[in-house]
């Protein structure tokens, strides 16, 4: 018990010094609450962040996630407390104000929803959200083939277990799947008029509209937990704004998901007999083409690579002058489409990683 609750004062007492450092606090104040902290931790083996120490960490942990190219914007964040919440009926109503709040009718807004933690080994799970995304389609095993996104297949046959029923078509809406504690886990229809979606159609192509494609406009990250201060939030869904090869060179092209590139090269008309045509690579910017002109066209925030490899230079002046270090993945800073054209490709970053920190859950 004191080994782990050393380790948890190891994580919180240099969380509360930058955090408190950054938000200009004198240091009586730190030492103040360091001192209460360790107290609690004493005491009850944890403690509870303020509401201010909840939302810098969370702002904090989004500056420090290396995989993130839009990480500029890390100070806008927007967070919903939600740890008060204790019934899956008060999760999906938070759930559902999230996706109305961060959709704001196209204008997205960055935003995380941060539900009751795990307080320490042993202690009673806490709230959890089976959803990777909160939203997206779902995926259906039939006899003619996947239909919908083959990267559902698992969360729909889930929420089939316990009673869904879609329509069957490529886009179909998941529902939320959501569980308080040891209970069973409950489904709930996000109400149509929350989510917004874009038809995808081409300036110029007007036979990729026949393809019928649309995506949501807001990509809201639900299986990653938010660590802050050595507390565990198992439940933190966040969103940004797309990136347009997120949805154009990965959710349609790869083939383990939509796998179009075929579909949109028959429509272009383009020869799909020999790699060397390069047809793959024309119909891969021409689908990025289609998805970026479809999101401006109706009024909804995305951001092009080559713009955000410019924010994300951006970024990293600003850290500098913070005498902060920028670290990052580069397998996953560089875009998937055009890499060498953005300063990103030729950079070298460190992988070490802050905190505080988004972190994939264990899903066993």
């Amino acid at each position: 018990m004191k080994e782990v609750q050393d380790q948890l004062l190891d994580k919180a007492v240099p969380f509360i010094r930058e955090c408190y450092h950054e938000l200009g606090k004198s240091e009586s104040e730190t030492e103040a609450r360091i001192a209460e902290i360790t107290r609690s931790i004493g005491y009850k083996g944890s403690y509870e962040h303020t509401l201010q120490e909840l939302e810098h960490g969370a702002k904090m942990a989004w500056r420090n996630s290396n995989r993130c190219i839009g990480r500029l914007f890390w100070e806008s964040l927007t967070v919903q407390d939600a740890r008060h919440v204790e019934t899956e009926d008060e999760m999906a109503e938070a759930l559902f104000r999230h996706i109305e709040t961060a959709t704001n009718d196209g204008k997205i807004r960055p935003m995380i929803t941060v539900f009751s933690p795990v307080l320490g080994a042993g202690a009673a799970p806490g709230a959890f959200i089976h959803n990777a995304q909160l939203i997206r389609y779902a995926g259906y095993e039939t006899e003619d083939g996947i239909v919908g996104d083959p990267a559902s297949l698992q969360i729909t046959a889930m929420c089939q277990s316990y009673g869904w029923q879609g329509a069957g078509t490529p886009f179909d809406v998941l529902p939320l799947l959501l569980q308080m504690g040891d209970n069973t886990p409950k489904f709930y229809d996000i109400p149509s008029g929350l989510v917004k979606e874009v038809a995808i159609t081409h300036p110029d192509i007007v036979a990729l509209a026949e393809l019928r494609l649309k995506w949501y406009a807001v990509p809201i990250v639900s299986n990653m937990y938010l660590e802050i201060g050595g507390i565990h939030y198992s439940a933190a869904p966040f969103n940004g704004w797309y990136m347009g090869t997120e949805i154009g060179a990965r959710n349609f092209a790869d083939e383990a998901r939509y796998n179009m590139l075929p579909r949109v090269a028959a429509a272009m008309g383009l020869d799909t007999r020999r790699d060397a045509s390069l047809w793959k690579d024309r119909a891969l910017v021409e689908l990025n083409v289609a998805v970026l002109h479809s999101f401006q066209q109706q009024g909804v925030a995305i951001v092009d690579h080559h713009t955000a490899a410019r924010q994300f230079k951006r970024f990293e002046e600003k850290e500098e002058k913070a005498s902060r270090e920028v670290t990052g993945d580069w397998t996953w800073l560089i875009p998937p489409l055009s890499p060498a054209t953005t300063h990103i490709f030729h950079q070298h970053y460190s992988n070490e990683v802050k905190l505080p920190n988004f972190f994939y859950r264990d899903e066993a």
